[in-house]
């Protein structure tokens, strides 16, 4: 019966969290107006502070409301966020009548719209819509480059018999909408390897840690799940220091809002994660070496003589490449969908690290199938003495690199869905 109320108890969460995420940050983003020249920069810097609570939030939790539901009691560690929301929703509620609200297109809804165009270019396949490209750059309504990329969607502007006389399938309009869509395909692909590394630093970082010499004076150690602050004490920093130093100095040199585009954000955020994972199998590696040397292969309770610091910059250099990716992520899947879709695109984002979760548990049970058979230890055994989380950080590794070549690949045909390259 307990099971059944802590299964009911995930269910909400999940499904409150899968209701509040996108919505939350697309109502916020659409209290900016593109046409106002400075709420425009705004806009870019919402994202950045939106992540900056966040992850002061996720910092008070592992300082604060840890100690209190391993020290004090757990009813009171649920208890204060409890209370916090309903502070938080009250005053949400407050500011209802001070809000802005998005005004939608006539007509079908964008999903219905861009289902359209799909249909509509399959069944004209057969025409070649040559003449639409001359006809509308002459009246100045398509910009070339977007024309040329996802041609077969053209025909979408056709009617069946290969015209667009009398009535159009689809506007000009509806088909960009699609192409836009379709455009963040590669992007939210590319990005999975960056989202099945996201989640280790929660999970073998701290098991990693737990073997090592955590002790700051005798008689005190800092509990291994703790080390996660790090990530959160970077991100914190860094978002301070991004938004009110490399944003300025970028957007002199660049003449764009945003200081860089939000593409090269992602992918500078890759890299970081890239070297991140790295620099994690070379500690573990030397981690290995010092068990071995210790004589402590099989005492997989004994602290390993090797200090936990040198997990830090793994931590740091995550928060740092969260900081760019996922904040890169949500602008760039906020902006470059049509304006009735700015949730489902937040949900495609978020959708980025639900699948890539996924993929990552699918991946270490492949692999402890792999190399964990009769007489054999798991590169995930119990005794990390004996395990080779090494291999595994450096097949993630690798994996990245890949990642980031066809994302850097990809990108390079990207078109804007619209003129400002933020």
């Amino acid at each position: 019966m307990q099971d059944y109320y802590y299964c009911l108890t995930y269910l909400h969460l999940a499904l409150g969290q899968g209701g509040h995420k996108p919505c939350v940050q697309a109502f916020g983003a659409d209290q900016f107006d593109r046409q106002d020249t400075k709420e425009y920069k705004s806009k870019s810097s919402f994202f950045n502070w939106w992540y900056f609570f966040m992850s002061s939030g996720i910092l008070v939790s592992l300082l604060v409301l840890t100690y209190i539901q391993d020290n004090l009691s757990w009813s009171l560690g649920f208890g204060i966020p409890c209370i916090m929301m309903i502070c938080a929703l009250i005053i949400f509620l407050l500011g209802s009548k001070k809000y802005r609200y998005s005004v939608k297109r006539e007509g079908n809804n964008a999903l219905l719209r861009i289902t359209r165009v799909f249909v509509a270019a399959f069944r004209n396949w057969r025409f070649t819509p040559s003449s639409i490209a001359s006809e509308e750059e002459g009246r100045g309504t398509v910009p070339h480059q977007s024309y040329e990329q996802f041609k077969f969607l053209n025909n979408a502007l056709l009617t069946t018999d290969g015209s667009k006389e009398d009535q159009k399938v689809c506007t000009f309009r509806d088909v960009e909408e699609a192409k836009a869509v379709l455009r963040l395909i590669p992007i939210w692909t590319t990005c999975l390897g960056y989202a099945i590394v996201f989640p280790q630093s929660s999970t073998f970082f701290v098991k990693q840690a737990a073997t090592m010499d955590r002790s700051i004076s005798p008689g005190f150690e800092i509990p291994a799940a703790s080390l996660e602050s790090f990530s959160s004490i970077s991100m914190i920093l860094c978002i301070a220091i991004y938004d009110r130093l490399f944003v300025p100095v970028a957007r002199a040199l660049t003449r764009k809002p945003s200081g860089i585009s939000m593409l090269q954000r992602i992918g500078t955020g890759m890299f970081l994660s890239a070297v991140s994972i790295a620099f994690a199998a070379l500690v573990e590696m030397k981690r290995l070496e010092i068990a071995q040397e210790s004589g402590l292969v099989n005492e997989p309770n004994v602290t390993v003589p090797m200090s936990v610091w040198w997990l830090v910059p793994s931590y740091v250099l995550f928060g740092v490449a969260d900081v760019f990716t996922m904040v890169g992520l949500q602008e760039i899947f906020y902006d470059q969908v049509p304006s009735d879709l700015k949730s489902v695109g937040l949900s495609l984002y978020l959708s980025i690290f639900g699948v890539g979760k996924f993929l990552s548990s699918f991946l270490i049970s492949v692999i402890e199938k792999a190399t964990g058979g009769i007489g054999c230890y798991s590169w995930f055994n119990n005794n990390l003495n004996r395990a080779h989380l090494d291999y595994f950080y450096w097949i993630l590794a690798a994996l990245s690199v890949v990642e980031l070549i066809m994302y850097m690949y990809y990108t390079r045909f990207y078109i804007y869905s619209r003129d400002e390259r933020i």
